[in-house]
């Protein structure tokens, strides 16, 4: 009993499985460029969707296929700004009335800052 024990194995460190008899799956070499000039090869299998973009691993750049692979163009919205956004939920005719009814609470007192509210008090007291 003692003969067929395994001593010194590791837990989950090492397979005593030999390849005799695997079939591996069909292998091809990928090239990438880099722009800082960086050129290697990266295994992937034949059936595969070879990227046009991969990481390169020297200096962490975007690299290009040297399979002449070009990445996809992607569609671009262009920026909304805080306007856009607002006339989509508003027409400006709305929008003005609105600054108007705040600029009268404002200059009114009823809103704004507190140093403002205290000499608004105060010159309506002495008014």
């Amino acid at each position: 009993m003692a003969e067929r024990t395994l001593r010194g194995a590791r837990l989950g460190g090492q397979s005593f499985e030999d390849e005799r008899g695997i079939e591996f799956a069909a292998r091809q070499q990928v090239g990438y460029r880099c722009k800082q000039g960086h050129e290697f090869e990266i295994t992937m299998s034949v059936e595969a969707d070879i990227p046009a973009v991969w990481e390169c691993p020297r200096c962490g750049a975007e690299a290009l296929s040297t399979a002449g692979i070009l990445p996809e163009e992607k569609a671009e919205k262009p920026a909304r700004t805080h306007w856009d956004m607002l006339l989509e939920r508003r027409s400006e005719k709305e929008l003005e009335d609105i600054l108007k009814e705040r600029l009268e609470l404002l200059r009114g007192g009823e809103i704004g800052p507190a140093h403002l509210h205290r000499a608004n008090a105060k010159k309506r007291k002495a008014g």
